[in-house]
């Protein structure tokens, strides 16, 4: 069994501490040998940033309703994606990625000495998936692998904020009128992660719960909505699922407990 986990920072996420994430996890399963991180491909991109930038950009999603990524990127795309490479804490979340072709980029990243462990990263870049049902790409917050990728731009923009906000939206607009964001935001404060929002780091912790749990049990969700491992598509629930106590349904607890005494073996 795996047991050495790499969690690997977003800097510019401002309220993001992966430390606390970190002590979190090793609380959760003792046995598990965790260590913290820089950003990813800062620790792992020895060269080759050229080419990086240029795949980057391939991996961009140009329209959401097609799943045709087979473009040649523009100039200033790739210029784009090379500055965000040597610049830690730039912010890439304006940007949608294919989040399958994304990640098989980060995994050629990893090398084969540690192919054995569990990484995890955070990350400001937003991604999506391709859903046959309704032929569009949808935002994630994570997609669980290896590596598994966590987005702090994607708790905010994936699960649709509450019902209100979209409905004083559609309100605004028949009569002609271009509200603010921040003002929308405002009506409904409290009730969705934003961004630097003092919450992520509570919430993450259930983010990286459930790309552990896969990795122990390929079964990263829930489907309770009280348990850290509930796949959440509103931000309430988002708020349900990681902030309320118990942390885990009945079946999760006796999972964890479970995994803690084969590691104490």
């Amino acid at each position: 069994m795996r047991t050495h986990v790499h969690l690997y920072d977003d800097p510019s996420a401002k309220t993001l501490h992966i430390d606390e994430i970190a002590k979190y996890l090793r609380k959760k399963l003792p046995g598990l040998k965790i260590d913290k991180r820089g950003k990813f491909i800062t620790h792992h991109l020895k060269n080759d940033v050229n080419g990086l930038a240029m795949e980057l950009a391939r991996a961009r999603v140009r329209e959401l309703d097609s799943p045709d990524t087979s473009f040649e990127p523009l100039y200033g795309e790739v210029e784009y994606e090379r500055r965000a490479l040597k610049d830690p804490y730039c912010e890439s979340g304006s940007v949608l990625y294919d989040g399958f072709k994304l990640h098989l980029l980060i995994q050629k990243l990893v090398p084969k000495r540690e192919f054995g462990h569990f990484h995890i990263l955070f990350t400001n870049r937003l991604f999506g998936t391709w859903d046959e049902s309704d032929h569009r790409y949808h935002a994630r917050v994570i997609i669980c692998g290896h590596p598994s990728i966590i987005s702090t731009t994607g708790i905010v923009e994936a699960p649709a904020k509450p019902k209100e906000f979209y409905y004083l939206k559609r309100q605004y607009a028949m009569l002609g009128m271009q509200i603010p964001l921040e003002v929308l935001k405002e009506k409904v404060k409290g009730r969705f992660i934003d961004y630097d929002d003092e919450r992520l780091t509570e919430v993450m912790k259930g983010y990286a719960m459930q790309a552990i749990s896969y990795h122990l049990t390929h079964e990263p969700f829930c489907e309770k909505k009280y348990c850290r491992l509930y796949n959440a598509h509103w931000q309430e629930e988002v708020l349900d699922a990681q902030l309320s106590s118990p942390e885990f349904c009945e079946r999760h607890e006796k999972m964890l407990e479970e995994l803690r005494g084969s590691y104490n073996k």
